[in-house]
């Protein structure tokens, strides 16, 4: 009998650990689709990926904004598309502008929770993130479904211990919810992380200025 009962046991745990290991997928190359909801209004946010390079694309209606950026943050680029006015504009950071932005990103430690849900088909599990400068903690829910390189939406949370599939954060004031909608896994099309000759490149300091900054 008692072998019987092992047997079940040890079938049952294999059954388990093989439905985890297909659940579970590694993402090099594709698209990260995300819903920003704020005060202001909603709108959604498609971040294009590779191992090394990730296109975070904004449009809501009015324009298009692109942030272009590696994963060693020694490059970013920035460009804004508004039809309206025939408008494209485009500007690459210096090295002292991408240390400033990386200084202004908040920074965070992380403790697990042993609270869980599903987000979006996500198995979640929340991690209460500490900003160091001010003390404030917020929720982030992470998923060890998948697995992508970091990119520019998630990167302060890196450490989180999964990736980000809902956390909230604050912009200018404004409480900001950041939600991972779906992944597909794709090619990323060649010229994403390029600057289109349509674009008049321009410092960032002036685009900054273009945005009332």
């Amino acid at each position: 009998m008692n072998k019987i009962v092992l047997k079940i046991t040890l079938g049952v745990a294999a059954a388990a650990f093989s439905l985890n290991a297909r659940a579970q997928k590694s993402y090099t190359d594709g698209v990260l689709n995300y819903a920003i909801s704020a005060p202001m209004g909603s709108t959604e946010t498609k971040v294009y990926f590779t191992a090394d390079s990730s296109a975070a694309v904004t449009n809501n209606g009015a324009y298009t904004a692109k942030i272009v950026s590696d994963n060693k943050s020694t490059y970013v680029a920035v460009l804004v598309d508004v039809p309206m006015v025939s408008m494209k504009k485009a500007a690459v950071l210096t090295a002292a502008e991408i240390a400033q932005v990386n200084g202004e990103v908040p920074v965070f430690t992380f403790t697990p929770t042993t609270e869980t849900k599903q987000i979006n088909g996500y198995n979640c599990k929340k991690v209460t993130a500490k900003e160091s400068k001010t003390g404030s903690n917020i929720d982030v829910w992470v998923t060890n479904d998948i697995t992508t390189p970091v990119n520019s939406v998630t990167k302060p949370f890196a450490a989180a211990g999964g990736v980000p599939v809902q956390f909230k954060t604050v912009q200018q004031g404004q409480t900001v919810t950041v939600e991972l909608k779906s992944i597909s896994a794709e090619k990323v099309a060649a010229g994403t992380f390029g600057i289109d000759p349509g674009y008049e490149k321009i410092s960032f300091a002036d685009l900054k200025a273009l945005g009332g900054q």
